[in-house]
């Protein structure tokens, strides 16, 4: 028996090359007639498919269908590959500028000593200027359970020493022997001139 492979999902550009099927190009276009737009963006009009098809033959470049739901459907005259090619550079670098924030963690007693309260904020701030938010676990041993008021004033000491880089997101709350809060990093905004005196001649 002779097994008959599946069509291919592939189509190629007018130049052979292979060009991906999301969007409806060339001789996938199935349409009597089309609403032509140039390459430059110029408005072409209404033509017949087959008009359309010669003129991007004709220019070397690729009928694309770019609003499949208008009557009739608008198509472009483009080169598909580069069109492509760019969407996905400018995909791939709006990726890398968009910043990735993460949650750090910060764990601390409720009767910590001063320098051991230092060294946690300054984590604190070091997490904050990386972008990141930070979720500060006060952490209860023993009697100290029946003491919250204790964790809730670090943690609101702490939310008062790093609030011009950080704001509190998430308030305080109790979670079995432990209170959290998480502080999320200010948005970087312009420097503010400086008002001038209301004296000032």
């Amino acid at each position: 028996m002779v097994r008959v492979s599946a069509p291919s999902r592939q189509t190629t550009s007018i130049r052979g090359d292979p060009i991906s099927t999301e969007t409806r190009i060339n001789d996938r276009i199935r349409v009597p007639e089309v609403r032509l737009v140039g390459p430059n963006g110029e408005q072409v009009g209404i033509v017949r498919i087959e008009d359309a098809l010669r003129l991007a033959q004709e220019a070397e470049l690729d009928l694309v269908e770019v609003a499949a739901q208008a009557r009739p459907p608008v198509c472009k005259l483009m080169d598909y590959g580069k069109f492509k090619y760019e969407s996905a550079q400018k995909a791939r670098e709006s990726r890398r500028n968009q910043q990735l924030t993460t949650i750090k963690e910060q764990k601390l007693r409720p009767k910590i000593d001063t320098h051991d309260y230092e060294t946690k904020k300054r984590n604190v701030v070091r997490f904050l200027e990386g972008g990141n938010k930070v979720k500060v676990t006060i952490m209860f041993r023993g009697r100290e359970q029946s003491r919250p008021e204790l964790g809730f004033r670090l943690l609101q000491r702490l939310a008062e020493d790093v609030a011009e880089l950080g704001t509190v997101e998430a308030a305080p709350k109790q979670d079995g022997r432990n209170m959290t809060m998480v502080i999320a990093p200010n948005k970087k905004q312009p420097p503010r001139k400086a008002a001038a005196p209301a004296d000032a001649q």
